[in-house]
């Protein structure tokens, strides 16, 4: 039994030191972040990034001003959701749905004691709200065109001769050329530094050009946060700041916001942490022209340009579905557009139904198989919340 207990204890300790050696070489390698992003996700029971995780990280306050709430539509929550869609948000984890028809509160539900004041994870469609504020830089001058250079931003690329040829544009359409592997489960990538490492704009400005600018869409979360660090400089204000003033207090938002940091600079390409109610403010404004009670937050012109496909980007007969930062297929009935994130965060406008409708949860389907990139679940929630509204 002694021995036993021997063999027993020296195959710990080996084991011990095996996990050490890892440390130490994750450490040594320049790779901590990978500790973190362990301690964070597996740890915690997730395997990726998830909703709530704005405790995890440092965080910039956008601040809300005087709140305006939702007017109810008259028949608010007098439809119920589809068989269909109920199965759909139940399967995958769904914490908050929203439906606003002709800007009023239609439909709201929410799951798991969250509620309309519980902030979760944007994920990726702060890549949308991120160029809705280069609009705004644009409108303000702190910009001069989509077409500027971004190297008289960001000089620490002077010398790479195909960062020369990136426009301010291009980092919202995603043709930028940067060299960038878009991988959310794999503890290397560049992806998973960016979200868990300490330092993102330090990690973006060691990195290089290896694609010609203008080019073929890429979906790159870099691009989104060269944006940032574009934005940040140009007009010497936080994102958060930026957002609270011109968007966040205009718009009667009810709640403050988070926006996730890494180093001093806002992750611009997920973790916006808000509310349903709020997150479908961003949509109706999207369906209002970027007009908000009469005031012009966004020139009509550039919304047009953020929801139209930007066909220059996509091959002949390869589904068009990306336009500045915005998802679209305009090629479905009925149309839409829309923000989404990565564990199936959607803020969805319907045109034609005067509908946004927003959904937060914990997973999502699997991507369409007729559809290109866009998931199953979009297409649950355009066509039924359509069955929905159509029965009023």
């Amino acid at each position: 039994m002694k021995k036993t207990g021997k063999i027993i204890a020296k195959i710990l300790l080996f084991l011990i030191g095996i996990v050490l050696l890892a440390v130490i070489g994750i450490y040594v390698s320049g790779n901590s972040y990978v500790l973190k992003a362990f301690q964070k996700t597996i740890l915690k029971g997730y395997s990726t990034a998830h909703i709530d995780d704005y405790t995890d990280f440092d965080n910039h306050v956008i601040e809300a001003g005087t709140p305006e709430y939702w007017e109810f539509h008259p028949n608010y929550n007098r439809i119920s959701l589809t068989d269909t869609l109920r199965k759909e948000l139940d399967s995958f984890g769904t914490i908050g749905f929203v439906l606003i028809q002709d800007g009023k509160l239609l439909h709201e539900e929410y799951w798991e004691n969250y509620s309309d004041s519980s902030l979760t994870n944007s994920f990726s469609m702060a890549k949308s709200v991120t160029t809705m504020l280069l609009g705004k830089a644009l409108k303000q001058g702190y910009i001069r065109s989509l077409d500027q250079p971004i190297t008289e931003f960001i000089p620490e690329f002077a010398d790479d001769s195909l960062a020369r040829l990136c426009t301010v544009g291009d980092l919202s359409a995603m043709t930028s050329g940067f060299n960038w592997t878009e991988e959310y489960y794999s503890p290397f990538s560049p992806t998973t530094e960016a979200y868990f490492g300490n330092n993102i704009e330090k990690q973006l400005l060691k990195r290089n050009f290896d694609h010609r600018p203008g080019g073929h869409f890429k979906y790159c979360s870099a691009d989104t946060e060269l944006l940032a660090i574009v934005l940040r400089r140009a007009t010497q204000k936080s994102l958060a700041q930026y957002l609270s003033e011109e968007f966040w207090q205009p718009m009667g938002m009810e709640h403050n916001a988070l926006w996730s940091v890494s180093g001093d600079l806002e992750k611009s390409f997920c973790c916006i942490h808000s509310n349903v109610r709020d997150f479908a403010r961003l949509g109706q404004l999207l369906l209002q022209k970027g007009n908000w009670n009469g005031r012009q937050l966004l020139d009509t012109a550039f919304v047009d340009l953020m929801i139209t496909p930007n066909y220059k980007a996509f091959n002949a007969g390869e589904p068009k579905t990306y336009g500045y930062s915005i998802w679209i297929d305009d090629e479905h009935t009925p149309a839409f557009y829309g923000m989404m994130g990565h564990l199936g965060q959607r803020i969805i406008v319907v045109p034609s139904e005067n509908l946004v409708i927003v959904r937060l949860g914990r997973s999502k389907d699997t991507e369409h198989d007729r559809k290109g990139p866009l998931d199953t679940d979009v297409y649950y929630l355009v066509d039924e919340a359509v069955k929905m509204v159509k029965e009023l």
